[in-house]
């Protein structure tokens, strides 16, 4: 295996003389130039410029700055005037997160962040948000004794001052919030929770948040409150975004909002009957809508979700005639079973598995089980093929079997799924809960005018999906690489992980010989991708999907390659991963192929 120089994983930036004659990065020993270049660190901070940037994958690019008034600074420049290539701006504690259309645009938006002034101020306005808190958080006695306040002064200086949103992020409606003095600045938990519950009050750090919704977290718990942080029937979906003052005020109970959910039930009330499209007999274990995403509402808090499994969705979308972005429906082990309301084209990709059609008695008294029983002629069986087009006639019943290999398939109708869009998409965001419910029995999908063409697709040859074995996945360097030494990137290289069945679509836990960190402290909050491997501090990576937060606090090791994500998304609970640093070919495909990245890509 390779080795990489942790310190300065790849060959540095352009950028103008005087700012090179202070450049000290020196190229990666593995040989090859794996795309983005790398961090360009001057050697004294420049206020009012960009101090570093750092490669973030291979579509994506991280700025430091040196402080809250320079992130805003330069994060009103970019979305003012936005540089040739940029797709999306992400505002964190020290650090502006840019992502790019391909890695060629990523070199040189890097290169032109290092020139940009920074010295215009970044006006700030906001009203006062009041919030009631109980505060009875699991971590209260603990911050207690971090801070040596005791829970009641934790509460008192909680209470005592006032906080101010200075950029979200995480999940929608999460806003970091920085007080007026750092009395309560604790770390945050050496291994976050998997559920962390809707309305907790929490510390990280310097900041202090509210959870908007039911999400995993490593933030310290001191409260909760019943404000609706995130409602998309607000003018301004979030209750305190960036500029906000927010008072925290002690209450001995909350009260709990109604109506969480009446985004989504009023727009189902207000859609009118479906006539055509697929009734949900069975949901199987975990199925969703999902499209190719929404872009560029990080600012927002909104990461782009959409399928894990991105070739897969466009094969199922162009089997069927339909627009690669057309919604169509993700399932994962097999076990969904729905039923044609009027005659149906569909196509299924991904995970390969046994597809039967079922055709009902044709008595309208006659149960619709879906169940052919030995001898019973009036019920007619039949298998069609994965990755091919296929009728699928008024009544009749197709059951998605357990894949042979694989986790994931996608089921595309002709028209697509007609589900209301939500910031520009029909995706399930299962992080922060944007977009369609998980499907239920008896739910009707209407399909929808999304077709392109007037004919189907002919059948296509898939890619191997992952079968017993171990995946590899190819990694380039993370921005926080230099966090660990060259033994932690031999252990990350060197040894098979095993995906925990705590993983989801926010992202992939790993079992393994855990890492250690060559350097201590807390990183503060900055903008992430999917495809990063993040590292908390009990060394166990977590690799992020599509639906993770788009920011965070865990420094990130490696990033996987963006056009093996899907690969990624294919690697069943239990199966095994092995990382390798990439060689320049798999870092950055020289051109557009079914696996390549496209600009709906995630990173």
């Amino acid at each position: 295996m390779a080795n990489i120089n942790v310190d300065m994983p790849f060959a540095s930036f352009g950028q103008p003389a005087a700012a090179a004659r202070h450049n000290t990065a020196r190229p990666t020993t593995t040989g090859t130039n794996t795309a983005p270049p790398d961090t360009v660190r001057p050697d004294a901070p420049r206020p009012g410029r960009v101090r570093a940037v750092r490669p973030v994958g291979t579509r994506t690019v991280l700025a430091e700055v040196s402080g809250t008034q320079d992130v805003l600074a330069l994060q009103a420049a970019l979305l003012d005037a936005p540089l040739p290539g940029q797709q999306d701006v992400l505002a964190a504690a020290e650090t502006v997160m840019v992502r790019a259309e391909s890695p060629a645009a990523a070199r040189r938006i890097g290169q032109a962040l290092l020139e940009l002034d920074l010295t215009a101020p970044a006006e700030q306005a906001g009203g006062l948000v009041v919030i009631d808190t109980v505060y009875d958080g699991e971590d209260l006695a603990e911050v207690g004794q971090l801070t040596g306040l005791g829970a009641d002064g934790v509460i008192a200086a909680h209470t005592g001052q006032i906080w101010t949103v200075a950029f979200a992020g995480f999940a929608p409606g999460f806003g970091y919030m920085v007080g007026e003095n750092q009395a309560l600045e604790v770390p945050r938990r050496s291994s976050p929770r998997t559920a962390v519950p809707a309305g907790s009050v929490a510390l990280a750090g310097n900041y202090s948040a509210v959870y908007p919704r039911k999400s995993p977290g490593g933030w310290q718990l001191i409260g909760r409150t019943g404000a609706k942080m995130w409602d998309l029937d607000r003018p301004e979906p979030a209750l305190a975004s960036p500029g906000h003052r927010v008072q925290f005020r002690a209450v001995r109970d909350v009260v709990q909002l109604a109506g969480q959910d009446t985004r989504q039930t009023d727009s189902q009330q207000q859609a009118p009957a479906a006539t055509s499209g697929l009734r949900v007999l069975a949901p199987g274990i975990h199925s969703l809508i999902q499209d190719l995403g929404r872009q560029g509402h990080s600012a927002l808090g909104v990461s782009a979700a959409g399928a894990l499994d991105r070739a897969s969705l466009r094969r199922a979308n162009r089997l069927v005639g339909n627009a690669p972005s057309a919604a169509a429906i993700e399932t994962v082990s097999g076990g969904l079973r729905v039923q044609a309301v009027g005659d149906q084209v569909l196509a299924v990709a991904g995970a390969p598995s046994a597809l039967t059609v079922v055709t009902p008695p044709a008595s309208p008294d006659a149960p619709d089980t879906g169940e052919t029983q030995s001898g019973d002629s009036q019920n007619r069986q039949r298998t069609v093929p994965v990755a091919a087009p296929f009728a699928l006639l008024d009544g009749e019943i197709l059951t998605i079997g357990v894949p042979d290999a694989g986790f994931r398939s996608y089921i595309a109708v002709r028209g697509g799924v007609d589900a209301p869009p939500v910031l520009g998409s029909r995706s399930t965001d299962t992080m922060s809960g944007i977009g369609p419910k998980p499907l239920a029995a008896g739910q009707l999908l209407p399909s929808g005018g999304a077709a392109e063409s007037g004919v189907v697709g002919s059948p296509e040859i898939q890619p191997d999906y992952p079968s017993g074995g171990v995946t590899v996945l190819d990694i380039v360097p993370g921005p926080r690489a230099d966090w660990f030494d060259q033994a932690a990137i031999d252990s990350l290289c060197g040894q098979d992980w095993t995906v925990k069945p705590e993983s989801n679509r926010v992202g992939m836990r790993l079992q393994g010989t855990p890492l250690q960190r060559s350097r201590t402290g807390e990183l503060p909050s900055e903008g992430t991708v999917a495809g990063a491997i993040q590292m908390p501090p009990e060394g166990l990576p977590v690799l992020f999907l599509a639906d993770h937060p788009i920011t965070g606090g865990y420094p990130v090791i490696g990033v996987v390659v963006d056009h093996q994500l899907d690969l990624a998304a294919q690697v069943p609970i239990g199966g095994s991963i092995r990382f390798r640093i990439a060689p320049e070919s798999a870092a950055a495909p020289a051109g557009p192929s079914e696996e390549a990245p496209e600009r709906e890509a995630s990173n």
